[in-house]
Protein backbone atom coordinates (compact mmCIF):
# COMPACT_ATOMS: atom_id res chain seq x y z
CA UNK A 1 0.00 0.00 0.00
CA UNK A 2 1.84 3.13 -1.29
CA UNK A 3 -0.71 5.54 -1.04
CA UNK A 4 -0.73 7.81 2.13
CA UNK A 5 -2.88 6.92 4.92
CA UNK A 6 -4.49 9.32 7.43
CA UNK A 7 -4.01 8.22 11.36
CA UNK A 8 -6.79 9.02 13.54
CA UNK A 9 -5.02 9.32 17.45
CA UNK A 10 -5.63 11.60 20.42
CA UNK A 11 -3.43 14.86 20.14
CA UNK A 12 -1.55 13.37 23.39
CA UNK A 13 -0.57 10.51 21.30
CA UNK A 14 0.66 12.83 18.15
CA UNK A 15 2.56 14.64 20.40
CA UNK A 16 4.25 11.65 22.29
CA UNK A 17 4.75 9.32 18.89
CA UNK A 18 4.14 11.14 15.68
CA UNK A 19 8.07 12.02 14.96
CA UNK A 20 8.21 8.50 15.16
CA UNK A 21 5.43 7.50 13.07
CA UNK A 22 6.07 9.36 10.60
CA UNK A 23 9.96 8.07 10.25
CA UNK A 24 8.48 4.90 10.23
CA UNK A 25 5.92 5.53 6.82
CA UNK A 26 7.96 6.00 4.22
CA UNK A 27 5.06 6.29 1.94
CA UNK A 28 3.95 9.06 3.91
CA UNK A 29 1.29 9.59 6.96
CA UNK A 30 -1.55 11.97 7.60
CA UNK A 31 -2.42 12.63 11.14
CA UNK A 32 -6.07 13.49 12.34
CA UNK A 33 -6.23 14.33 16.15
CA UNK A 34 -9.14 12.86 17.82
CA UNK A 35 -10.15 16.54 18.63
CA UNK A 36 -10.02 18.22 15.86
CA UNK A 37 -12.14 15.51 14.21
CA UNK A 38 -14.51 16.12 16.58
CA UNK A 39 -14.65 19.28 16.04
CA UNK A 40 -15.41 19.56 12.66
CA UNK A 41 -18.94 19.10 10.94
CA UNK A 42 -17.94 16.75 8.06
CA UNK A 43 -17.11 12.98 8.30
CA UNK A 44 -13.73 12.01 9.48
CA UNK A 45 -11.41 10.60 6.41
CA UNK A 46 -9.46 8.88 9.08
CA UNK A 47 -7.90 5.11 7.17
CA UNK A 48 -6.81 3.82 10.27
CA UNK A 49 -6.77 4.57 14.13
CA UNK A 50 -4.56 3.90 17.30
CA UNK A 51 -6.83 4.09 20.51
CA UNK A 52 -4.60 4.95 23.53
CA UNK A 53 -4.33 4.20 26.94
CA UNK A 54 -4.75 7.90 27.97
CA UNK A 55 -8.10 7.69 25.56
CA UNK A 56 -9.45 5.33 28.11
CA UNK A 57 -7.49 4.85 30.69
CA UNK A 58 -9.85 6.77 33.48
CA UNK A 59 -12.54 5.10 31.71
CA UNK A 60 -13.98 2.05 33.55
CA UNK A 61 -16.60 -0.33 31.69
CA UNK A 62 -19.25 1.45 33.28
CA UNK A 63 -17.83 4.95 33.20
CA UNK A 64 -16.79 5.87 30.13
CA UNK A 65 -14.97 9.66 29.80
CA UNK A 66 -15.38 12.32 27.83
CA UNK A 67 -12.16 11.33 25.89
CA UNK A 68 -13.72 7.93 25.20
CA UNK A 69 -17.01 9.16 24.19
CA UNK A 70 -15.79 11.89 21.96
CA UNK A 71 -12.96 9.14 20.25
CA UNK A 72 -15.67 6.64 19.70
CA UNK A 73 -17.77 9.21 18.21
CA UNK A 74 -15.50 9.82 15.40
CA UNK A 75 -14.72 6.42 14.73
CA UNK A 76 -18.59 5.77 14.12
CA UNK A 77 -18.28 8.83 11.58
CA UNK A 78 -15.28 7.58 9.43
CA UNK A 79 -16.62 5.84 6.76
CA UNK A 80 -13.04 4.70 4.86
CA UNK A 81 -11.57 3.20 8.55
CA UNK A 82 -10.31 0.20 7.46
CA UNK A 83 -8.23 -0.88 11.23
CA UNK A 84 -8.28 0.45 14.61
CA UNK A 85 -5.34 -0.59 16.98
CA UNK A 86 -6.22 -0.84 20.61
CA UNK A 87 -4.16 -0.51 23.66
CA UNK A 88 -6.00 -3.67 26.19
CA UNK A 89 -5.29 -7.34 25.54
CA UNK A 90 -8.83 -7.62 25.26
CA UNK A 91 -11.75 -5.90 22.66
CA UNK A 92 -14.94 -6.20 25.00
CA UNK A 93 -16.33 -2.61 24.83
CA UNK A 94 -19.15 -2.68 22.55
CA UNK A 95 -17.76 0.05 19.35
CA UNK A 96 -15.32 -2.53 18.88
CA UNK A 97 -18.01 -5.57 18.07
CA UNK A 98 -20.01 -2.73 15.94
CA UNK A 99 -16.38 -1.88 14.07
CA UNK A 100 -15.50 -5.45 13.25
CA UNK A 101 -19.24 -5.35 11.89
CA UNK A 102 -18.26 -2.77 9.48
CA UNK A 103 -15.30 -4.89 8.27
CA UNK A 104 -13.16 -2.55 10.27
CA UNK A 105 -9.94 -4.72 11.42
CA UNK A 106 -9.34 -4.49 15.29
CA UNK A 107 -6.47 -5.31 16.65
CA UNK A 108 -5.15 -5.54 20.50
CA UNK A 109 -2.09 -5.42 22.38
CA UNK A 110 -2.28 -8.66 23.69
CA UNK A 111 1.40 -9.70 24.90
CA UNK A 112 2.62 -6.05 25.60
CA UNK A 113 1.54 -6.26 29.35
CA UNK A 114 1.89 -10.33 30.00
CA UNK A 115 4.72 -9.78 31.61
CA UNK A 116 3.83 -7.08 33.97
CA UNK A 117 0.77 -9.10 34.94
CA UNK A 118 2.38 -11.97 35.51
CA UNK A 119 4.37 -10.07 37.96
CA UNK A 120 1.54 -8.75 39.60
CA UNK A 121 -0.29 -11.89 40.26
CA UNK A 122 3.19 -13.29 41.59
CA UNK A 123 3.32 -11.23 44.12
CA UNK A 124 -0.04 -11.00 45.14
CA UNK A 125 0.48 -14.54 45.19
CA UNK A 126 3.46 -14.64 47.22
CA UNK A 127 1.58 -11.53 49.50
CA UNK A 128 -1.43 -13.89 50.62
CA UNK A 129 0.07 -17.28 51.11
CA UNK A 130 2.37 -15.02 53.39
CA UNK A 131 -0.56 -13.55 54.87
CA UNK A 132 0.83 -10.00 54.50
CA UNK A 133 -2.72 -8.08 54.25
CA UNK A 134 -3.47 -9.97 57.56
CA UNK A 135 -0.28 -8.41 58.77
CA UNK A 136 -0.79 -5.18 57.67
CA UNK A 137 -4.54 -4.95 59.62
CA UNK A 138 -2.65 -6.23 62.35
CA UNK A 139 -0.04 -3.37 61.74
CA UNK A 140 -3.11 -0.79 61.49
CA UNK A 141 -4.29 -2.23 64.93
CA UNK A 142 -0.96 -1.82 66.78
CA UNK A 143 -1.31 -5.82 67.48
CA UNK A 144 1.43 -7.92 67.81
CA UNK A 145 -0.15 -11.10 66.07
CA UNK A 146 2.76 -13.73 64.91
CA UNK A 147 2.08 -16.57 62.38
CA UNK A 148 3.06 -19.27 64.49
CA UNK A 149 1.81 -22.85 64.91
CA UNK A 150 -1.70 -23.37 62.54
CA UNK A 151 -1.43 -19.52 61.76
CA UNK A 152 2.09 -20.73 59.96
CA UNK A 153 2.13 -19.91 55.95
CA UNK A 154 1.72 -23.08 54.05
CA UNK A 155 4.79 -23.52 52.18
CA UNK A 156 4.56 -22.42 48.26
CA UNK A 157 6.69 -25.56 47.20
CA UNK A 158 4.18 -28.19 46.28
CA UNK A 159 0.91 -26.46 46.40
CA UNK A 160 -0.72 -26.11 42.86
CA UNK A 161 -2.37 -23.60 40.81
CA UNK A 162 -5.03 -23.68 38.39
CA UNK A 163 -4.24 -21.15 35.64
CA UNK A 164 -7.60 -20.20 33.23
CA UNK A 165 -6.18 -18.83 30.21
CA UNK A 166 -3.07 -19.84 28.40
CA UNK A 167 -2.26 -16.77 26.90
CA UNK A 168 0.78 -14.91 26.91
CA UNK A 169 -0.16 -13.42 30.60
CA UNK A 170 -0.91 -17.38 31.51
CA UNK A 171 1.97 -18.75 30.39
CA UNK A 172 4.07 -16.52 32.22
CA UNK A 173 2.49 -17.22 35.35
CA UNK A 174 2.60 -20.66 34.47
CA UNK A 175 6.57 -20.32 34.49
CA UNK A 176 6.81 -18.07 37.55
CA UNK A 177 5.02 -20.41 39.97
CA UNK A 178 6.91 -23.43 38.57
CA UNK A 179 9.99 -21.79 39.73
CA UNK A 180 8.59 -21.72 43.03
CA UNK A 181 8.22 -25.45 43.48
CA UNK A 182 4.50 -24.99 42.39
CA UNK A 183 2.43 -27.47 40.11
CA UNK A 184 0.01 -26.15 37.41
CA UNK A 185 -2.69 -27.06 35.75
CA UNK A 186 -3.42 -24.78 32.63
CA UNK A 187 -7.36 -24.51 30.99
CA UNK A 188 -7.94 -23.81 28.14
CA UNK A 189 -10.28 -23.98 25.14
CA UNK A 190 -8.70 -27.15 24.12
CA UNK A 191 -6.78 -29.83 26.50
CA UNK A 192 -3.42 -29.35 24.21
CA UNK A 193 -0.19 -29.71 26.25
CA UNK A 194 0.86 -26.18 26.86
CA UNK A 195 4.56 -25.57 28.38
CA UNK A 196 5.55 -24.93 30.89
CA UNK A 197 2.33 -26.46 32.38
CA UNK A 198 2.62 -30.11 34.23
CA UNK A 199 -1.15 -30.70 32.43
CA UNK A 200 -3.42 -28.71 30.87
CA UNK A 201 -7.66 -29.47 30.52
CA UNK A 202 -10.14 -27.58 28.57
CA UNK A 203 -12.73 -25.18 30.22
CA UNK A 204 -15.76 -27.77 30.45
CA UNK A 205 -13.21 -30.33 32.68
CA UNK A 206 -12.42 -27.20 34.83
CA UNK A 207 -14.28 -28.73 37.94
CA UNK A 208 -12.19 -32.34 37.50
CA UNK A 209 -8.98 -30.19 38.34
CA UNK A 210 -10.46 -27.49 40.84
CA UNK A 211 -10.44 -30.24 43.81
CA UNK A 212 -6.51 -29.86 43.41
CA UNK A 213 -6.09 -26.31 43.42
CA UNK A 214 -4.97 -24.27 46.31
CA UNK A 215 -4.84 -21.23 43.87
CA UNK A 216 -7.61 -20.43 41.02
CA UNK A 217 -5.86 -17.47 38.66
CA UNK A 218 -8.27 -16.18 36.21
CA UNK A 219 -6.31 -14.58 33.19
CA UNK A 220 -8.89 -15.77 30.38
CA UNK A 221 -10.96 -13.54 27.61
CA UNK A 222 -14.59 -13.16 28.31
CA UNK A 223 -16.30 -15.46 26.20
CA UNK A 224 -19.75 -17.26 26.17
CA UNK A 225 -17.80 -19.73 27.78
CA UNK A 226 -16.15 -18.46 30.50
CA UNK A 227 -18.67 -15.76 31.49
CA UNK A 228 -19.34 -16.83 35.06
CA UNK A 229 -17.19 -19.53 34.97
CA UNK A 230 -15.23 -19.08 38.58
CA UNK A 231 -18.80 -19.46 40.51
CA UNK A 232 -20.40 -21.42 43.66
CA UNK A 233 -20.49 -24.61 41.81
CA UNK A 234 -16.09 -24.03 41.17
CA UNK A 235 -15.25 -22.61 44.66
CA UNK A 236 -16.89 -25.64 46.43
CA UNK A 237 -14.98 -27.95 44.77
CA UNK A 238 -11.84 -26.40 45.51
CA UNK A 239 -10.22 -27.79 49.06
CA UNK A 240 -10.84 -25.27 51.88
CA UNK A 241 -8.28 -22.75 52.68
CA UNK A 242 -7.78 -22.49 48.38
CA UNK A 243 -7.15 -18.38 47.11
CA UNK A 244 -8.37 -16.70 44.20
CA UNK A 245 -6.56 -14.26 42.02
CA UNK A 246 -8.60 -12.66 39.20
CA UNK A 247 -6.49 -10.75 36.87
CA UNK A 248 -9.26 -11.45 33.77
CA UNK A 249 -12.13 -9.61 33.59
CA UNK A 250 -15.02 -8.78 36.54
CA UNK A 251 -17.32 -10.93 34.31
CA UNK A 252 -15.36 -13.94 34.28
CA UNK A 253 -16.18 -14.59 38.33
CA UNK A 254 -19.35 -14.33 39.86
CA UNK A 255 -19.02 -12.07 42.63
CA UNK A 256 -21.87 -12.57 44.92
CA UNK A 257 -20.37 -15.96 44.85
CA UNK A 258 -17.11 -15.05 46.00
CA UNK A 259 -18.01 -12.79 48.33
CA UNK A 260 -20.21 -15.48 50.03
CA UNK A 261 -17.20 -18.01 49.80
CA UNK A 262 -14.75 -15.57 51.38
CA UNK A 263 -16.98 -14.87 54.16
CA UNK A 264 -17.60 -18.42 55.12
CA UNK A 265 -13.72 -19.02 55.08
CA UNK A 266 -13.87 -21.68 52.49
CA UNK A 267 -12.03 -19.22 49.79
CA UNK A 268 -8.78 -17.86 52.48
CA UNK A 269 -8.04 -14.78 50.49
CA UNK A 270 -8.15 -12.82 47.05
CA UNK A 271 -6.63 -10.75 44.86
CA UNK A 272 -9.19 -8.87 42.93
CA UNK A 273 -7.64 -6.58 39.80
CA UNK A 274 -11.12 -6.82 38.13
CA UNK A 275 -14.64 -6.27 39.26
CA UNK A 276 -18.65 -6.54 37.88
CA UNK A 277 -18.90 -3.03 38.18
CA UNK A 278 -15.93 -0.43 38.17
CA UNK A 279 -15.65 1.51 40.05
CA UNK A 280 -15.89 -1.57 43.17
CA UNK A 281 -18.78 0.08 45.09
CA UNK A 282 -17.83 1.86 48.25
CA UNK A 283 -20.33 -0.47 49.94
CA UNK A 284 -18.36 -3.56 49.09
CA UNK A 285 -17.36 -6.05 52.27
CA UNK A 286 -14.93 -6.74 49.63
CA UNK A 287 -12.95 -3.19 50.58
CA UNK A 288 -12.78 -4.18 54.57
CA UNK A 289 -11.94 -7.83 54.24
CA UNK A 290 -8.17 -8.26 55.43
CA UNK A 291 -7.80 -11.40 53.69
CA UNK A 292 -8.54 -9.49 50.08
CA UNK A 293 -6.02 -7.07 48.05
CA UNK A 294 -8.20 -5.22 46.01
CA UNK A 295 -6.22 -3.43 43.24
CA UNK A 296 -8.08 -0.98 40.77
CA UNK A 297 -7.73 -2.54 37.56
CA UNK A 298 -3.76 -1.62 37.68
CA UNK A 299 -2.03 -4.86 37.32
CA UNK A 300 -1.02 -4.01 33.77
CA UNK A 301 0.10 -0.65 34.68
CA UNK A 302 3.77 0.12 34.40
CA UNK A 303 5.95 2.92 33.37
CA UNK A 304 6.99 1.11 30.17
CA UNK A 305 3.80 -0.13 29.10
CA UNK A 306 2.90 2.32 26.74
CA UNK A 307 6.15 1.85 24.77
CA UNK A 308 5.86 -1.84 24.55
CA UNK A 309 2.02 -1.32 23.50
CA UNK A 310 3.55 1.39 21.00
CA UNK A 311 5.79 -1.21 19.13
CA UNK A 312 2.85 -3.91 18.24
CA UNK A 313 1.31 -0.87 16.76
CA UNK A 314 4.16 0.34 14.79
CA UNK A 315 4.97 -3.58 13.56
CA UNK A 316 0.99 -3.59 13.02
CA UNK A 317 1.15 -0.32 10.98
CA UNK A 318 3.90 -1.95 8.75
CA UNK A 319 1.71 -5.03 8.03
CA UNK A 320 -1.06 -2.89 7.38
CA UNK A 321 0.77 -1.04 4.41
CA UNK A 322 2.16 -4.57 3.17
CA UNK A 323 -1.19 -6.54 3.00
CA UNK A 324 0.03 -8.61 5.90
CA UNK A 325 -1.76 -10.31 8.63
CA UNK A 326 -1.88 -7.76 11.04
CA UNK A 327 -0.73 -9.05 15.20
CA UNK A 328 -3.93 -9.85 17.27
CA UNK A 329 -6.80 -9.83 14.92
CA UNK A 330 -9.57 -9.87 17.60
CA UNK A 331 -11.84 -11.64 14.15
CA UNK A 332 -8.71 -14.34 13.61
CA UNK A 333 -8.37 -15.02 17.91
CA UNK A 334 -11.93 -14.70 19.10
Amino acid sequence: MSSPLTLLLSAHALKTWGARIKAASPSGITFLTAEEALAADSPSEADIAFMTREVTGKSSKDNPTPELKGFEIVLRKSPQLKWLQIHPAGAERPIYRELRSRGVKVTTASGATAVTVAHSTLGALIALNRRFPLLADAQRRHDWEPRLGERSPRDLKGQCAVIVGMGPIGRNIAALLKMLGMSVVGVRRTADAVEPCDRTASYDDLLKVLPEAHWLILCCPVSPVTRGIANAAAFEAMPAGAHLINVARGEIAVETDVIAALQRGHLAGAYLDVFAREPLDPASPLWDMPNVIVSPHTASHSLGQNEAIFDIFLDNLERFRGGIKLRNDVDDIG
